[in-house]
């Protein structure tokens, strides 16, 4: 079961998830891409597209690993907004920025309690081995 605290995490990684594909689309496509008429760009929302089911569902697996890929976004926001000409799209960078950082903290948030319990329910487990062990 998870805690109150635990839902509304959850519910900014998938709220800032949904957010970062649909502004990588419209960035690229018609807000301030970089080339008139949309660009192939665009096609960066795929590796995002494709843990969406799984995050939705609340695998923790895959939001696990997703932490990890997030971070190239970071990385692409941060070098666009420093770097691109148009405001727009340095805007548009800022955002991206933006919506990376919430996604990883609203999983590590929400994976932080599930870890623990891991943790110790592992803990435990060695412990009772080395009690029959010993006893």
């Amino acid at each position: 079961m998870i805690s109150r605290s635990q839902q509304h995490f959850h519910r900014l990684a998938c709220l800032s998830l949904l957010a970062l594909i649909v502004l990588c689309i419209a960035w690229e496509l018609w807000l301030a891409p970089l080339r008139a008429g949309g660009s192939f760009m665009a096609l960066k929302a795929l590796p995002l597209l494709l843990p969406l089911r799984a995050v939705l569902k609340r695998d923790n697996y895959t939001m696990q690993w997703t932490t990890m890929l997030i971070w190239l976004y970071f990385t692409e926001g941060v070098v666009r907004a420093y770097s691109d000409q148009s405001r727009l799209s340095a805007a548009l960078a800022l955002a991206e920025l933006c919506l990376a950082l919430l996604y990883f903290v609203g999983v590590a948030a929400y994976l932080r309690p599930i870890k623990r319990a891991a943790k110790a329910a592992q803990k435990a487990k060695l412990a009772q081995q080395n009690s029959e062990q010993h006893g």
